[in-house]
Protein backbone atom coordinates (compact mmCIF):
# COMPACT_ATOMS: atom_id res chain seq x y z
CA UNK A 1 0.00 0.00 0.00
CA UNK A 2 1.51 3.43 -1.19
CA UNK A 3 0.44 7.33 0.11
CA UNK A 4 0.59 9.97 -1.24
CA UNK A 5 2.99 12.27 -0.08
CA UNK A 6 1.23 16.18 -0.68
CA UNK A 7 2.90 18.41 -2.80
CA UNK A 8 4.21 21.95 -1.83
CA UNK A 9 1.19 23.27 -3.77
CA UNK A 10 -1.23 20.82 -1.92
CA UNK A 11 -0.20 21.62 1.47
CA UNK A 12 -0.35 25.88 0.80
CA UNK A 13 -3.86 25.12 -0.74
CA UNK A 14 -4.84 23.35 2.34
CA UNK A 15 -3.95 26.31 4.67
CA UNK A 16 -5.61 28.63 2.58
CA UNK A 17 -8.69 26.30 2.32
CA UNK A 18 -8.50 26.14 6.18
CA UNK A 19 -8.41 30.23 6.73
CA UNK A 20 -11.35 30.53 4.11
CA UNK A 21 -13.41 27.41 5.46
CA UNK A 22 -13.20 28.82 9.42
CA UNK A 23 -13.85 32.34 8.83
CA UNK A 24 -9.85 33.52 9.18
CA UNK A 25 -10.49 34.93 5.49
CA UNK A 26 -14.21 35.88 4.91
CA UNK A 27 -16.21 36.60 1.69
CA UNK A 28 -15.36 39.09 0.24
CA UNK A 29 -11.48 39.52 1.68
CA UNK A 30 -8.26 40.08 -0.89
CA UNK A 31 -5.67 37.66 -0.22
CA UNK A 32 -2.08 39.22 -0.23
CA UNK A 33 -0.80 39.61 -3.40
CA UNK A 34 1.03 36.19 -5.56
CA UNK A 35 4.78 37.43 -4.78
CA UNK A 36 3.90 37.94 -1.18
CA UNK A 37 2.37 34.75 -0.70
CA UNK A 38 5.55 33.25 -2.41
CA UNK A 39 7.73 35.15 0.11
CA UNK A 40 5.24 34.31 3.28
CA UNK A 41 5.38 30.11 2.21
CA UNK A 42 9.15 30.17 0.64
CA UNK A 43 7.87 29.26 -2.52
CA UNK A 44 7.66 30.41 -5.93
CA UNK A 45 5.59 32.57 -7.69
CA UNK A 46 4.28 29.56 -10.06
CA UNK A 47 3.78 27.17 -7.16
CA UNK A 48 1.67 29.97 -5.56
CA UNK A 49 -0.41 30.08 -8.91
CA UNK A 50 -0.95 26.57 -8.86
CA UNK A 51 -2.33 26.41 -5.11
CA UNK A 52 -4.79 29.20 -6.19
CA UNK A 53 -5.65 27.45 -9.20
CA UNK A 54 -7.05 24.64 -7.04
CA UNK A 55 -8.79 26.66 -4.84
CA UNK A 56 -10.03 28.65 -7.80
CA UNK A 57 -11.72 25.08 -9.20
CA UNK A 58 -13.05 24.53 -6.17
CA UNK A 59 -14.99 27.93 -6.23
CA UNK A 60 -13.59 29.12 -3.12
CA UNK A 61 -11.86 32.04 -4.27
CA UNK A 62 -12.11 33.85 -7.49
CA UNK A 63 -9.65 35.92 -9.70
CA UNK A 64 -10.10 39.55 -11.03
CA UNK A 65 -8.06 40.94 -13.26
CA UNK A 66 -5.62 43.96 -12.60
CA UNK A 67 -6.78 43.68 -8.47
CA UNK A 68 -6.52 40.27 -7.69
CA UNK A 69 -7.43 37.03 -5.69
CA UNK A 70 -10.62 37.17 -3.65
CA UNK A 71 -12.72 35.03 -1.37
CA UNK A 72 -15.92 34.54 -2.73
CA UNK A 73 -19.39 33.74 -1.09
CA UNK A 74 -20.57 30.33 -1.03
CA UNK A 75 -22.83 29.87 -3.87
CA UNK A 76 -26.31 28.56 -3.03
CA UNK A 77 -27.20 24.46 -3.69
CA UNK A 78 -29.57 23.97 -6.15
CA UNK A 79 -31.82 21.34 -6.82
CA UNK A 80 -32.33 19.46 -9.98
CA UNK A 81 -36.40 18.05 -9.68
CA UNK A 82 -36.23 15.01 -11.76
CA UNK A 83 -38.46 15.55 -15.26
CA UNK A 84 -39.34 19.19 -13.91
CA UNK A 85 -37.02 21.06 -16.20
CA UNK A 86 -34.00 23.43 -15.22
CA UNK A 87 -32.46 23.28 -11.70
CA UNK A 88 -34.59 25.37 -9.69
CA UNK A 89 -33.09 28.15 -6.69
CA UNK A 90 -34.80 31.22 -5.98
CA UNK A 91 -33.75 34.04 -8.14
CA UNK A 92 -32.12 32.29 -10.83
CA UNK A 93 -32.52 34.01 -14.03
CA UNK A 94 -32.35 31.98 -17.39
CA UNK A 95 -31.28 32.65 -21.16
CA UNK A 96 -32.44 30.91 -23.66
CA UNK A 97 -31.32 30.57 -27.35
CA UNK A 98 -33.06 29.02 -29.91
CA UNK A 99 -31.07 27.39 -33.04
CA UNK A 100 -32.69 25.32 -35.74
CA UNK A 101 -30.46 22.64 -36.53
CA UNK A 102 -30.50 19.14 -38.05
CA UNK A 103 -30.68 15.55 -36.47
CA UNK A 104 -26.91 14.15 -36.35
CA UNK A 105 -24.65 12.04 -34.17
CA UNK A 106 -25.74 11.68 -30.62
CA UNK A 107 -28.71 13.52 -31.16
CA UNK A 108 -30.31 12.01 -33.79
CA UNK A 109 -29.85 8.91 -31.23
CA UNK A 110 -31.41 10.00 -28.81
CA UNK A 111 -34.32 11.48 -29.98
CA UNK A 112 -34.74 8.35 -32.71
CA UNK A 113 -35.40 10.14 -36.06
CA UNK A 114 -33.41 9.89 -39.01
CA UNK A 115 -30.17 11.83 -39.79
CA UNK A 116 -31.03 15.64 -40.69
CA UNK A 117 -34.78 15.37 -39.51
CA UNK A 118 -35.42 18.98 -38.65
CA UNK A 119 -34.86 20.06 -35.17
CA UNK A 120 -35.11 23.24 -32.41
CA UNK A 121 -32.01 23.78 -30.16
CA UNK A 122 -33.26 25.46 -26.80
CA UNK A 123 -29.75 26.85 -25.06
CA UNK A 124 -30.60 27.51 -21.70
CA UNK A 125 -28.28 29.17 -19.04
CA UNK A 126 -29.29 29.85 -15.60
CA UNK A 127 -27.54 32.52 -13.58
CA UNK A 128 -27.33 33.26 -9.50
CA UNK A 129 -26.55 37.14 -10.48
CA UNK A 130 -23.84 37.33 -13.45
CA UNK A 131 -22.71 33.44 -12.21
CA UNK A 132 -23.62 30.75 -14.37
CA UNK A 133 -25.27 27.65 -12.18
CA UNK A 134 -26.18 25.25 -15.06
CA UNK A 135 -26.02 25.09 -18.99
CA UNK A 136 -28.86 22.78 -20.82
CA UNK A 137 -29.32 22.05 -24.54
CA UNK A 138 -32.61 20.79 -25.42
CA UNK A 139 -33.71 19.09 -28.88
CA UNK A 140 -37.23 19.00 -29.96
CA UNK A 141 -38.55 17.94 -33.47
CA UNK A 142 -39.38 20.93 -35.00
CA UNK A 143 -42.85 20.18 -35.71
CA UNK A 144 -43.38 19.52 -32.10
CA UNK A 145 -42.47 22.80 -31.61
CA UNK A 146 -45.21 25.74 -31.69
CA UNK A 147 -44.58 28.48 -34.21
CA UNK A 148 -44.91 31.05 -31.55
CA UNK A 149 -42.83 29.47 -29.12
CA UNK A 150 -40.21 30.23 -32.22
CA UNK A 151 -40.70 34.15 -32.29
CA UNK A 152 -40.52 34.03 -28.93
CA UNK A 153 -38.91 31.32 -27.25
CA UNK A 154 -39.26 29.95 -23.86
CA UNK A 155 -38.83 26.42 -21.52
CA UNK A 156 -39.70 24.17 -24.47
CA UNK A 157 -42.59 22.17 -23.24
CA UNK A 158 -43.32 18.78 -25.92
CA UNK A 159 -44.65 17.17 -22.87
CA UNK A 160 -47.90 18.38 -23.53
CA UNK A 161 -47.92 16.30 -26.74
CA UNK A 162 -49.22 13.08 -24.83
CA UNK A 163 -45.98 12.89 -22.83
CA UNK A 164 -46.24 9.83 -20.06
CA UNK A 165 -42.81 8.82 -19.69
CA UNK A 166 -39.62 10.64 -18.58
CA UNK A 167 -36.07 8.76 -18.94
CA UNK A 168 -33.30 10.19 -17.17
CA UNK A 169 -29.34 9.15 -16.90
CA UNK A 170 -27.07 10.89 -14.44
CA UNK A 171 -23.36 10.90 -14.35
CA UNK A 172 -20.42 12.84 -12.67
CA UNK A 173 -17.88 13.68 -15.22
CA UNK A 174 -15.37 16.19 -15.61
CA UNK A 175 -16.77 19.45 -17.86
CA UNK A 176 -16.20 19.24 -22.06
CA UNK A 177 -14.41 22.24 -22.62
CA UNK A 178 -17.96 24.05 -24.39
CA UNK A 179 -19.44 23.03 -20.69
CA UNK A 180 -16.56 24.60 -18.65
CA UNK A 181 -16.50 27.93 -20.70
CA UNK A 182 -20.29 28.28 -19.92
CA UNK A 183 -20.20 27.66 -16.85
CA UNK A 184 -16.97 29.19 -16.19
CA UNK A 185 -15.48 26.70 -14.02
CA UNK A 186 -11.89 24.76 -14.17
CA UNK A 187 -11.66 21.59 -16.61
CA UNK A 188 -10.44 20.25 -13.17
CA UNK A 189 -13.91 20.59 -11.62
CA UNK A 190 -16.61 17.92 -11.95
CA UNK A 191 -20.29 18.30 -13.26
CA UNK A 192 -23.15 16.32 -12.43
CA UNK A 193 -24.85 15.69 -16.19
CA UNK A 194 -27.95 14.76 -16.63
CA UNK A 195 -29.46 13.18 -19.84
CA UNK A 196 -33.35 13.44 -20.36
CA UNK A 197 -35.76 11.72 -23.07
CA UNK A 198 -39.42 11.99 -23.22
CA UNK A 199 -41.44 9.83 -24.54
CA UNK A 200 -45.91 10.77 -25.85
CA UNK A 201 -48.01 7.76 -25.18
CA UNK A 202 -47.34 5.78 -28.65
CA UNK A 203 -43.38 5.84 -27.53
CA UNK A 204 -42.44 8.25 -29.78
CA UNK A 205 -39.08 10.70 -28.38
CA UNK A 206 -40.72 14.24 -28.18
CA UNK A 207 -37.59 16.14 -26.25
CA UNK A 208 -33.83 15.33 -26.08
CA UNK A 209 -31.82 17.05 -22.79
CA UNK A 210 -28.62 17.40 -22.12
CA UNK A 211 -28.16 19.56 -18.52
CA UNK A 212 -24.81 20.32 -16.87
CA UNK A 213 -24.32 21.89 -13.51
CA UNK A 214 -21.05 21.91 -11.46
CA UNK A 215 -21.61 18.88 -9.07
CA UNK A 216 -19.96 20.50 -5.68
CA UNK A 217 -23.28 22.75 -5.41
CA UNK A 218 -26.17 21.05 -6.79
CA UNK A 219 -28.51 18.33 -5.77
CA UNK A 220 -30.99 16.02 -7.94
CA UNK A 221 -33.89 15.03 -6.62
CA UNK A 222 -36.29 12.49 -8.20
CA UNK A 223 -39.49 10.62 -6.87
CA UNK A 224 -40.81 7.07 -7.65
CA UNK A 225 -44.56 6.62 -8.30
CA UNK A 226 -44.87 2.60 -7.83
CA UNK A 227 -48.04 1.33 -9.11
CA UNK A 228 -49.44 -2.02 -7.24
CA UNK A 229 -50.80 -4.94 -9.11
CA UNK A 230 -53.71 -6.61 -7.57
CA UNK A 231 -56.16 -3.62 -6.76
CA UNK A 232 -53.76 -2.71 -4.03
CA UNK A 233 -52.98 0.71 -3.53
CA UNK A 234 -49.61 2.36 -2.78
CA UNK A 235 -48.97 4.35 0.39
Amino acid sequence: MTSTVPTLRDTIAEDLRTQITTGHLEPGDRLPSEPKLATHYKVSTPTIRQALGLLQAEGLIEKTHGKGNFVRAPLRRITYMGGAGIPFAADLQTTIRTTNIRARGHIRTLLKVPSNTPLTEFHCTAYEGETPRSVARIYVPRDLVPAAQLASPSWPDGRDEGGTETQETVTARLPTPEEAASLRISPTRTVLTITRIALNSVGRVIEAALLALPSDTADAFFTTHQTLKGGETDR
